[in-house]
């Protein structure tokens, strides 16, 4: 197998030191007691426990991850990825076994659930397609089921998800989004909101499905409480738009809890369109071909 189409089929590629393998991690979390994914000195957070890990079972010294999406403090994640070069040698050493040692050192409330040599272009944070966010919520006059209290929020007064999926079908699309994000310097706010709609899972139980090419901070979470307040009657459904167009953060918009949001899942391209994926992804986006919001 020549060079080319080993690295298509996540062989070795020459880096720094040595011949390098760019492994994809698959990952699972119960966000509950971790101060969000993105390493903190003097903080429990789930990229310092999985490069712990990591540096132990493969003998790595200080390894480091790049993630598709740093969840914050309290946000949880079944279909988090992140990806790791590590030398040649190490991975065809460890690559049999390395899921089940990675089990066995890990804490119980993270989980490395797949782990594969990637494919040639692959990068966990500016190849996907897009990412998916659910955001669980009861209105149940009793309170939360307490076997569900860590991922579902409490809304204390009665939802109507018709007004809410009224109000959230007005937000799809590409628009600059700086009303429901926390501002960060140098960084954009336009993103293409793919899906927003909430579902019936059971008797007081709702979910709302958020999916974007990509997620400034605080975005799902700013979105999800305007809807509340339309669902709860504060607000009628052409709000949440009027707050998009304005383009500023606006007191009625409350960011709401992060126990109830769930990383759901992370979608790549083929692999063939991985590397044009990240270049695309990588150039700052603006709204001047893009409709008004």
């Amino acid at each position: 197998m020549d060079a080319d189409t080993a690295a298509e089929h996540g062989g070795p590629r020459e880096g720094a030191g040595g011949p390098v393998v760019r492994l994809r991690l698959d990952i699972s979390y119960d966000g509950t007691d971790f101060s969000g994914w993105a390493d903190q000195p003097g903080r429990r957070t789930v990229q310092g426990e999985l490069e712990a890990a990591l540096a132990r079972v493969l003998r790595l010294e200080s390894p480091r991850l790049t993630v598709a999406g740093r969840t914050d403090a309290g946000v949880h994640a079944r279909g988090q990825v992140a990806h790791l070069d590590v030398p040649a040698p190490v991975w065809a050493a460890e690559a049999d076994r390395l899921l089940r040692r990675l089990a066995g050192v890990l804490p119980p409330d993270v989980r490395v659930r797949a782990v594969a040599a990637a494919p040639e272009g692959f990068d966990a944070r500016f190849s996907p397609l897009y990412r998916r966010y659910a955001y669980r919520v009861s209105d149940a006059p009793g309170g939360v089921d307490p076997l569900l209290r860590r991922h579902v929020l409490w809304n204390r007064r009665p939802l109507d998800v018709d007004r809410m999926n009224e109000a959230a079908a007005a937000l799809l699309g590409e628009h600059d989004f700086a009303a429901y994000c926390r501002r960060r310097e140098g960084a954009t706010t336009v993103r293409e909101l793919l899906r927003l709609d909430w579902a019936v899972e059971a008797e007081h139980l709702y979910t709302a499905t958020v999916q974007a090419d990509a997620f400034c901070h605080n975005m799902v979470r700013a979105l999800v409480g305007a809807l509340l307040a339309v669902g709860e009657g504060r607000r009628e459904p052409d709000w949440p738009r009027r707050v998009l167009a304005a383009g500023v953060r606006d007191s009625g918009v409350h960011v709401i809890p992060p126990h109830g949001l769930t990383l759901e899942e992370v979608r790549y391209p083929p692999p063939g369109e991985l590397a044009a994926r990240a270049r695309a992804t990588r150039r700052v986006r603006t709204l001047s071909a893009a409709p008004k919001a």
